[in-house]
């Protein structure tokens, strides 16, 4: 296979190299943008009839009526008994995690009431209804099913509704069983833009929702983008990321593994090493040789690897750290002695996995905490799915009578150096003569 990238920090032009190796493709380029553009008003304006059109193109699903892409629920109980007990159990399992991390994100109304009777506080409210998208096609993601269910659920969302492409009709039943034990409402068996924008504007069969969420490819990215403020939408997920710093002293094998676990995905995942050992690299270098011929998705892994991929020489963590802060990755392994004490500082990083026992396959599945994370340096800004993502926060007011004269007087001079004479007068009318 061709070498991975290297990189020497302490190098003249460093850090415009890094910052070369971190430009992704464009999440959409004009003809997807266009091709979306009209798929999104096609269903506006078609509602069903659409879906089914692009249906039969993208997926290759001959159906003629709507109802054929809707899964009875009873479907996802026969899936739940269908898969091996080993796979049911492991579902459990991660989803009881998933609740047990989730419940301490759940937050609760709070008010107080000040001396002269005025009451100002914050309601927390759950959103009525949730669309989430699950990706299909290259691989089958039942965990996404849990990790986008199982927070909205817990944050008290009242309805789910969920939405998987099933590509020449072949159905995952890990993804129906992990839908069964979320207790999602309502499945209909679409994908792609076509699918973001039924749950956006809702058509005859699939209910409205007020928030998308669920990573997809581009055309997903791009559509969820182009809803946004119709419906609100978690994030717009980009190729997924990994940046391990080690120290040296794991083994080699480890995290040549760790590489290839995000470099799986697709062709245009990230994977990245820092160390402060240069032999290290080298180490991990020939482990990646040996181990590639042995992966099932060694063609995507070798191209990933080739396009975006690089071993970086660090002087010291100190270095390393910011070079961290720099990426920003969505998955970031500390794989050293003291991975807490590297951990403060961590600025920006969508999961840090710590020590060097914690593969970050963990927290995709069993760990607790999302997998549905920031990609493409918005870890800077943004966090990891969750219950907070599903609850509304609404302001609550209440002066009292005396509370109405000091406020009243104070905006009232606000509003009218603002020039908003109505403002000013709807306050004042309230004052005491």
């Amino acid at each position: 296979m061709k070498p991975i990238k290297r990189l020497t920090a302490t190098d003249t032009g460093f850090w415009g190299e890094l910052d070369q190796l971190l430009q992704p493709e464009s999440i959409a380029d004009d003809a997807v943008t266009h091709t979306v553009k009209d798929i999104l008003q096609a269903v506006r304006s078609r509602g069903d009839e659409a879906i089914i059109e692009f249906t039969r193109r993208f997926d290759r699903l001959t159906v003629t009526e709507f109802s054929a892409l809707e899964i009875d629920l009873t479907r996802l109980a026969h899936a739940a008994e269908s898969v091996s007990p080993d796979e049911f159990s492991a579902l459990q399992y991660s989803a009881e995690r998933l609740r047990l991390y989730h419940e301490r994100q759940r937050s609760e109304s709070w008010s107080y009431t000040e001396a002269d009777g005025t009451l100002l506080g914050q309601k927390i409210t759950p959103l009525d209804r949730v669309g989430l998208y699950v990706p299909g096609g290259k691989a089958a993601y039942p965990s996404s099913v849990l990790m986008s269910a199982i927070p909205a659920r817990v944050a008290g969302v009242k309805e789910l509704i969920m939405v998987v492409p099933t590509p020449d009709g072949i159905v995952n039943d890990m993804v129906l069983a992990a839908a069964h034990i979320a207790q999602v409402d309502k499945i209909f068996t679409i994908g792609g833009a076509q699918a973001i924008a039924a749950l956006a504007y809702g058509t005859e069969s699939v209910p409205q929702v007020d928030k998308i969420v669920g990573p997809g490819n581009s055309y997903v990215a791009t559509a969820k983008k182009m809803v946004f403020g119709t419906v609100g939408i978690d994030m717009i997920a980009g190729p997924s990321e990994i940046l391990i710093v080690c120290d040296g002293q794991t083994d080699p094998d480890w995290i040549a593994m760790d590489l290839f676990s995000q470099a799986e995905h697709d062709e245009e995942a990230q994977s990245i090493l820092v160390s402060t050992d240069k032999k290290f690299l080298d180490q991990v270098q020939d482990s990646i040789v040996r181990l590639l011929p042995t992966m099932e998705r060694q063609e995507i892994i070798e191209a990933s690897l080739a396009a975006r991929a690089a071993l970086i020489a660090a002087p010291n963590l100190n270095v390393a750290a910011e070079i961290v802060n720099v990426i920003a990755p969505e998955h970031l392994e500390l794989s050293v002695d003291d991975p807490l004490a590297l951990s403060e500082k961590i600025r920006h990083a969508g999961a840090i996995f710590m020590g060097r026992y914690t593969a970050e396959a963990i927290g995709d599945y069993v760990a607790g905490s999302n997998h549905v994370l920031p990609t493409s340096r918005t870890a800077r800004f943004s966090s990891p799915l969750g219950v907070y993502d599903f609850q509304k926060r609404s302001s609550l007011i209440m002066c009292s009578p005396d509370g109405a004269q000091t406020l009243g007087r104070y905006a009232a001079v606000l509003a009218r150096s603002e020039g908003l004479t109505a403002h000013a007068k709807s306050a004042e009318y309230r004052l005491k003569k």
